[in-house]
């Protein structure tokens, strides 16, 4: 399963979002970090709302606050 984590500069926010995703061990994923400064797109969709994970199989959306328990919920 891959995921966009979408974040920005200096986010407390994303680095607590890290600190779940560290903690699911109960599926196979992977995440590739994007800062919404550096895609103006993504700073308009994203720039109130970050952190947010995005599967990029189906293009559904976690928004913060989230859980380990959630983000394992939402990847099955």
């Amino acid at each position: 399963m891959q995921l966009i984590l979408f974040t920005g500069p200096q986010c407390h926010l994303c680095d607590l979002a890290l600190v779940e995703l560290e903690q699911v061990h109960n599926v196979t994923f992977s995440v590739e970090k994007r800062n919404i400064r550096e895609n103006p797109d993504d700073y308009h969709l994203y720039a109130v709302r970050i952190p947010v994970l995005k599967r990029r199989d189906n293009d559904l959306e976690l928004g913060w606050p989230f859980t380990a328990q959630d983000i394992e919920r939402f990847l099955q």
